[in-house]
């Protein structure tokens, strides 16, 4: 039996990726910044597909600690000393052009997007199994621009370069590290302009090789996939799932 721990779960992809994991057999600990009730139901939606989750706070800004929490949960939940998945998911949308983009709003992104996926996964590193897995999730906006999204594009390029030097540096633990950078999807990220403004989706649409804008279920099933026994011989590697945007 694995056990996983999925960030910011209590909704969108996180959420998706998390009862993905459970339809596979994965049991899991998932975190919430401050939505209590939508991590509570996650938990029972889990229970629903007969497996466990336990929900915990996580402020990715100031996660010291947290490794000594999942430690007790591990411990309390499942007689366990080590979890077998990491999924650093976990994230904020902020829309800021370039010269628009205050200190204060490249702090926090920088706090959830790259201080706090490096210093959590220090963190928890003696308490992730060998042969384990870690995935980052990354964006397409890594790889090509969009207007209003500078500093986060940059975060998530940097987690795309930590992702490599995990992946050599916990080679040897047979540890793999890849990132998945999804591309638009409709969830609430970022005001839920994707989802809710039919300009903005059909535009983007139309960049994208299969026609349509992703939706949560287009990346659960990725992340769990990726996680599994079936892909233990891919690690450092960067998996887009983008329906093919801007080809």
């Amino acid at each position: 039996m694995k056990i996983a721990i999925v960030t910011g779960a209590n909704r969108g992809l996180g959420r998706n990726a998390a009862l993905a994991l459970a339809r596979q057999g994965v049991d899991l600990i998932i975190t919430y910044r401050s939505n209590a009730a939508e991590a509570d139901a996650v938990v029972q939606e889990v229970a629903a597909l007969g497996r466990t989750a336990v929900a915990l706070r996580l402020d990715m800004g100031a996660s010291a600690g947290f490794a000594d929490d999942v430690r007790r949960v591990l411990k309390e939940t499942w007689d366990r000393d080590t979890f077998d998945h990491l999924v650093n998911n976990a994230g904020v949308g902020i829309h800021s052009s370039f010269a628009d983009t205050t200190e204060e709003v490249f702090d926090e992104l920088m706090a959830v997007h790259f201080k706090g996926v490096f210093f959590l996964t220090q963190a928890l590193l003696p308490v992730i199994a060998d042969g384990g897995r870690i995935l980052n999730v990354s964006s397409g906006l890594a790889r090509f621009a969009g207007p209003g999204y500078a500093a986060y594009g940059a975060m998530k390029g940097a987690v795309e370069v930590l992702t490599r030097y995990l992946a050599k540096e916990l080679g040897p633990r047979g540890i793999t590290v890849n990132t998945i950078a999804p591309g638009p999807i409709e969830t609430d990220f970022g005001g839920g302009v994707v989802r809710d403004n039919a300009d903005v989706n059909a535009a983007l649409a139309s960049q994208i090789a299969l026609g349509r804008v992703g939706v949560p279920d287009d990346i659960g099933g990725v992340v769990a996939s990726l996680l599994s026994d079936d892909n233990a011989w891919i690690t450092g590697q960067r998996i887009e799932a983008s329906g093919g945007m801007l080809l």
